[in-house]
């Protein structure tokens, strides 16, 4: 059975203010995230390399919703450099706790993501994906 389509078009208008207010609530958090932790860094007269990569982090963010609200498309690789600077981060502040075994599955991860992001590029200049304004 086929849902009314007034009923679907409202549907769909109201998942897509939803997730434009969710943008913008990211955004501005990112924002403000990023601006505490440059207060921190003034206040302490002290910037360390886990700061500047946790500014990296929130880059990442920023630039991640600043791409979805322009074309409406996520494309997997930005979680995936968010999750390689994050694992960067995490191995620059516990270097003198981690074990050798965890280094190395940190880095693993690392490349793994790394291979990951190589792999999605190179399809999509490889395989282009299709016009999907069809409807199909």
């Amino acid at each position: 059975m086929r849902p009314n389509n007034k009923l679907s078009v409202m549907g769909q208008k109201g998942v897509e203010y939803v997730e434009e207010l969710l943008l913008i609530f990211i955004a501005i958090a990112t924002v403000y995230a990023t601006c505490h932790e440059i207060y921190k860094m003034w206040l302490a007269w002290v910037v360390t390399v886990a700061d500047l990569l946790l500014l990296f982090l929130y880059l990442e963010v920023l630039s991640m919703v600043k791409h979805y609200i322009g074309s409406g498309k996520l494309p997997v690789r930005y979680p995936l450099y968010i999750g390689i600077v994050a694992l960067a981060r995490y191995m620059v502040l516990e270097i003198k706790e981690l074990d050798a075994y965890r280094i190395l599955a940190v880095a693993g991860a690392v490349l793994i993501m790394a291979l990951a992001v190589l792999t999605v590029r190179y399809g999509h200049t490889r395989y282009p994906y299709e016009d999907s304004t069809d409807n199909k």
